[in-house]
């Protein structure tokens, strides 16, 4: 075998191993994407902090309709909290927390208006759940859309958990009494968000 053919051989195995890279890559990718979720519509911190009011997020098997928006600011941790609606008439709200995609935390609160309980305890028994206080704070806020809310102000929150996914707030807007919610963490592939501007 000459120079020429060597080289020939060696430019054909080159490339071989390049395209069989790029095909391995391919199927990982697709593999790690969840199905029925086109990529389009997976969240990121991104695109769940800049819903809007009359955008369309599914969750699971239910659809709701974002109403407004509550943006939450404590020293230099935010997070943002969006109104929901659905046809149960039960108030939802999402809340966004995370400096990016690998630390997002997304949790679907529904209000608890029944509830008797109130923060303060080490622990609450509310719904069967025993959940243990996680964080207690103060933040200040602006409200867009329909929250029922003056457009800034101050919130002050309990938190509290059970396990790793169930959540338990207390929020107090202004001078108003607590608001109770039982919350479930989501995992970010059960999100699809449908902006305004999408075909309905």
């Amino acid at each position: 075998m000459d120079g020429s053919q060597a080289y020939l051989v060696a430019a054909v195995v080159v490339l071989i191993v390049v395209v069989l890279v790029i095909v391995v890559r391919a199927r990982r990718r697709a593999a790690a994407r969840p199905t029925g979720v086109p990529p389009a519509a997976r969240p990121t911190l991104d695109g769940a902090n800049r819903l809007a009011p009359g955008d369309r997020v599914r969750i699971g098997q239910r659809e709701y309709v974002v109403s407004g928006t509550i943006r939450l600011v404590e020293g230099d941790w935010s997070w943002v909290q969006h109104l929901l609606d659905d046809a149960s008439g039960t108030p939802h709200r999402l809340s966004v927390e995370g400096d990016g995609d690998p630390e997002l935390e997304l949790v679907l609160w529904t209000a608890q208006p029944g509830a008797t309980v109130t923060p303060g305890a080490p622990t609450i028994d509310l719904g069967g759940l025993r959940y243990t206080w996680a964080e207690t704070g103060q933040a200040r806020y602006t409200a867009t859309g329909e929250t029922g809310l003056p457009s800034a102000g101050t919130m002050r929150y309990h938190d509290y958990q059970s396990g790793p996914n169930a959540r338990l707030s207390f929020e107090a807007y202004g001078e108003e009494g607590w608001r109770v919610a039982r919350g479930d963490l989501l995992d970010p592939a059960d999100l699809a968000i449908r902006p305004t501007g999408d075909g309905r």
